[in-house]
């Protein structure tokens, strides 16, 4: 039998074959995947447009937020842009919402939205520095703050900036927070002795901005977003957003925030000339700001109508009508009827309340001075938050009215230190001041442009007149918890306090209108009654 042969083994090709087979076959596929059919590529390597949307002091007008996580849905799913949700700060307090939970509920509703990066207000440290801090310890996104500290810290409470990644491009979210909180929310930043437990560095915040704004830079952001919760309004600090444009560099757009308005942009020259845009969206969801960074990289701004906007995600819609339903039973208590609406604002729907007398004013200062049995009521105009619409006024109006949880108490004040209240209080009129005194039981005249105040008379309810202050005597006064903890300009935070039993202001002017009034405002507050006169002199 013969042996079968053995042949040597050859390649099917030869070598030369088969490198050129799959270089060809590399080529191929290499010009398939370079299509220039931009759409056809993975989003993650895609160079779409960069949109993202933006609220400030939104203060528990929970509503907005299951659109403004909508409108992010559809612009993600469209395709055609990355999409991000920011906000400026205020949104802890300054509603029934928050108030009634202690901030958790607007906690609650945020974490579902899902924000790419937030920063502080002012209001956010109403409960407490360290229930704010608690809280947010659940929110589910990074906050900002360059320039919160505790006192004699090295570094910030939170990040200054964070950057995220949109397709090529890296977006820095740089926060910042009015200094103006160490005055007008001071017992979330001292202790009872007047020690400094949190500082805002009100000399280093442009500076800590710049360095924020620097690092980002070199941490290779290609844009830099500043939250601004600054406000535009010159103040005691001197520290306004348009200030720390002029004042810094390397800034893209700056989202800003606390002083309520609706900029769709302002254009700003930053310390190298380049003009910057300053924009807010207004408060309690008025609009959602939009924010575009195009592919080629320009800027702009516009503001979007909450109530244009048509889409809702389901899930944020959930979380509120949860917190809704458990709100409906103590809002709706029906407390008094009116024939008109007891306004912070003008006819013209601007707020006065911080520059002028209201009438809402009126009848929250003569709750607490008639209730108390007080010589004075006193409300600093800040305070108030919104309007009474006419018709039934329900414990839920009175709520969004007072919403700080703020406790009344009946101090005691010679004529001296109320007069020198006064002149703080209204040294900026007609310019707005939250210190800017409603009141009851006293009339005064403010000269606006002299800045100074005459004619302070109280009234004197055995001749049923009133009568000039004397500044030796003591007067007794109905006010809110503010006036030891900041407000007024601390110029009565060492009165005597002849009377603090936790009542709530909400629940003391509640009590007014039910038990005091018989349920209705007849028509003695349809008009602001002529205590505090303004003459430009």
């Amino acid at each position: 039998m013969m042996k079968p042969v053995n042949f040597p083994k050859k390649p099917f090709l030869s070598e030369w074959c088969f490198k050129f087979l799959f270089f060809s076959l590399f080529s191929f596929l290499l010009i398939a995947c370079s299509d220039n059919d931009e759409g056809k590529q993975p989003a993650d390597i895609q160079q779409k447009s960069i949109v993202v949307l933006y609220e400030n002091d939104v203060h528990c007008g929970i509503e907005g937020y299951a659109k403004i996580a909508g409108l992010r849905d559809a612009i993600a799913a469209s395709d055609t842009a990355f999409a991000a949700v920011v906000s400026s700060g205020d949104f802890l307090s300054g509603g029934l919402p928050g108030a009634n939970s202690q901030g958790k509920a607007i906690v609650s509703i945020m974490r579902n939205v899902g924000y790419d990066a937030i920063t502080l207000g002012n209001h956010e440290f109403d409960y407490g520095t360290p229930w704010m801090e608690e809280l947010l310890k659940n929110i589910n996104t990074t906050v900002v703050c360059a320039n919160f500290f505790h006192s004699g810290a090295t570094e910030p409470v939170y990040a200054p900036y964070i950057i995220r990644q949109y397709g090529k491009k890296r977006v820095a979210f740089v926060g910042v927070c009015t200094p103006e909180t160490m005055q007008s929310e001071a017992y979330s930043f001292y202790d009872k002795d007047g020690k400094l437990l949190y500082d805002l560095r009100t000399e280093q915040v442009y500076s800590l901005v710049q360095q924020a704004v620097d690092n980002a830079r070199a941490e290779g952001a290609d844009f830099v977003v500043v939250l601004s919760h600054l406000g535009e309004a010159v103040n005691e600090t001197g520290i306004t957003s348009h200030g720390l444009v002029a004042a810094t560099t390397g800034i893209d757009v700056v989202l800003d925030g606390h002083t309520h308005s609706a900029i769709v942009h302002d254009y700003v020259k930053n310390k190298e000339g380049k003009d910057i845009i300053v924009t807010q969206s207004g408060t309690n969801f008025m609009n959602v700001g939009k924010l575009v960074i195009s592919k080629e990289g320009i800027i702009s701004t516009e503001l979007i109508p909450i109530k244009n906007i048509e889409y809702v995600n389901t899930i944020v819609a959930a979380s509120t009508d949860s917190v809704n339903n458990l709100l409906n039973e103590v809002k709706s208590r029906i407390l008094a009827t009116s024939d008109y609406d007891l306004q912070i604002n003008d006819e013209n729907g601007k707020r006065i309340v911080r520059s002028a007398e209201t009438n809402l004013g009126d009848l929250i200062t003569d709750a607490f001075r008639i209730t108390l049995e007080a010589d004075i009521g006193l409300q600093n105009g800040g305070g108030i938050r919104s309007s009474i619409k006419a018709g039934n006024i329900s414990y839920g109006d009175v709520f969004n009215a007072l919403p700080f949880s703020n406790t009344v108490s009946k101090i005691e004040a010679t004529g001296e230190k109320i007069i020198k209240m006064l002149q703080a209080c209204t040294a900026k009129a007609p310019e707005e001041d939250g210190n800017f005194p409603q009141v009851s039981g006293i009339t005064f005249t403010v000269h606006t442009i002299s800045h100074t105040i005459s004619d302070v008379k109280v009234f004197d309810a055995d001749t049923g007149d009133f009568i000039p202050i004397d500044p030796q005597k003591n007067y007794t006064i109905g006010v809110g918890e503010y006036f030891n903890t900041g407000g007024y300009y601390d110029t009565l935070k060492d009165c005597k306090v002849l009377m603090d039993n936790g009542q709530l202001d909400r629940d003391l002017v509640a009590s007014y209108l039910e038990l005091v009034l018989k349920r209705t405002t007849g028509s003695a507050y349809a008009h602001s009654q002529g205590r505090i006169k303004m003459v430009a002199d």
